[in-house]
């Protein structure tokens, strides 16, 4: 049995900010679990028994060397990508780089990998990327992050 395909799947993510304001994404390497070549706020599956803001701090250390301060949740999404067959939940988290110069650690998940302006963003973005930003552009504490919103 696969998380998100044969039974929903819990992911988590996180939008990391730099103490520049800037965002770290990574774009979707060959062997990604879905939307290949998407550019996207990093994250992953939660495993058994795993706390929510573990498994994100555990995710970013894994894929790239990155520790995080979790500031807050930004949203829980429905993540259904009829097109690949997976069905997500995914909640996404607010961070702050706090230690690690950020480096791809596997490369098969990972193709690239940077820091952006809000309002500068990398496409194509994944949908859940997409949703993410969209939410981001109505906090209120966020939204100078985008000079055009």
């Amino acid at each position: 049995m696969e998380a998100g395909k044969d039974y929903i799947g819990v992911g988590v993510g996180a939008v990391v900010l730099d103490s520049q304001g800037q965002l770290f994404l990574a774009q979707r390497g060959p062997a990604a679990r879905n939307e290949v070549g998407a550019w996207e706020f990093p994250g992953g599956a939660v495993a058994y028994g795993e706390r929510l803001e573990d498994a994100i701090q555990r995710e970013l250390i894994e894929e790239f060397g990155m520790i995080v301060e979790v500031v807050g949740q930004l949203a829980a999404f429905d993540h259904i990508l009829p097109a690949e067959h997976q069905h997500w939940v995914s909640i996404t988290y607010l961070a702050m780089h706090s230690d690690g110069r950020p480096y791809v650690r596997e490369p098969e998940k990972c193709s690239e990998l940077g820091w952006f302006a809000a309002d500068d963003l990398p496409t194509p973005l994944s949908e859940i990327t997409f949703a993410n930003v969209e939410r981001l552009k109505v906090m209120p504490n966020c939204r100078t992050l985008f000079k055009a919103s």
